[in-house]
């Protein structure tokens, strides 16, 4: 059985390209697969392995940075290791959003815990925004929530900027970090009823049994489980391999799904030479699966 840690925290961080290396060699010394992306604002991360080296990898981490605690964690079991390798990332900002962010602000006040949630939003003056992209919203949601259909987080700002000032704006997200960084946003331009999802969305599904739950659907992850149920437990999507979007059991019945190759959304967009090298492509992976062999074809998701 493997864990699965994920963690953020807004953090001044120095000399990145040093960091980078430190945190690399932590995860392959511990057997740590998963990505960690690093800027001057803070990390984030999601990594997976042995649960004694999950914690002890995470022990360094604090350490190395002078953390007590994370702004947000989320904990997760997997029968299978659902990412195929460690990477440590560095970017301009955790979320690109174009706002810097200072360890100062104030993490806590807005954010709600899974079991206040289901008041707030049930509240009809409640405005109950969807901060994810379309095909993570298409895989699940809560009721009347309202998702921006942006594909860009870099773009999030132009659609923020649409929404009144006086609106009670409920915010969620799968594990907080992009709630957090659209909230401060908003709350710089003066909004004052801004609230989020306590740990996301991966919080509220580990918390709030089924017959409680406003959550419909399942929720999309960024590793090889593609989504996740009520208690963490894997979901029934999987993925495309010819647009890497998620594949219902719907879907499958399609005949525009062909594993490996197409499915609805990407069946009349790719052109025949592409269908034609994912069908070589599947065909390899059918053959090595028969040879009990592992094939190395990987597509890691961004």
């Amino acid at each position: 059985m493997f864990t699965i840690f994920g963690f953020y925290k807004f953090h001044k961080i120095n000399d990145l390209k040093k960091n980078q290396k430190i945190l690399n060699n932590i995860l392959i010394n511990n057997n740590l697969r998963g990505l960690i992306i690093i800027s001057k604002e803070g990390l984030n991360g999601s990594i997976s392995g042995k649960n004694y080296d999950i914690k002890n990898s995470i022990i360094k981490l604090k350490n190395i940075f002078g953390l007590k605690n994370f702004d947000s964690i989320s904990n997760s079991k997997s029968k299978f290791n659902p990412f195929h390798k460690p990477k440590v990332k560095i970017k301009k900002e955790v979320v690109p959003m174009n706002l810097k962010i200072h360890n100062r602000f104030d993490k806590k006040s807005s954010h709600i815990e899974p079991r206040k949630w289901n008041e707030l939003i049930n509240n009809k003056e409640t405005f109950l925004l969807d901060v994810r992209k379309p095909f993570e919203n298409r895989v699940g949601s809560f009721k009347k929530s309202v998702n921006p259909d942006i594909n860009n987080f870099k773009d999030f700002p132009k659609y923020l900027k649409k929404l009144k000032k006086n609106q009670s704006i409920a915010m969620f997200c799968t594990g907080g970090i992009r709630c957090e960084k659209a909230s401060i946003y908003l709350k710089k331009r003066g909004f004052k009823k801004i609230y989020q999802l306590k740990g996301g969305i991966l919080n509220y599904l580990k918390k709030i049994k089924p017959k409680n739950s406003l959550w419909k659907g399942e929720c999309f992850v960024f590793d090889n489980r593609v989504s996740l149920k009520h208690g963490l437990v894997q979901g029934t999507y999987s993925i495309c391999g010819g647009c890497r979007q998620p594949v219902s059991v719907k879907d499958k019945e399609s005949k525009k799904y062909e594993e490996g190759v197409t499915c609805p959304n990407c069946f009349d967009k790719l052109t025949k030479n592409q269908k034609s090298r994912f069908r070589m492509r599947q065909s390899q992976i059918y053959k090595a699966k028969l040879s009990g062999k592992k094939y190395n074809f990987q597509k890691e998701y961004k």
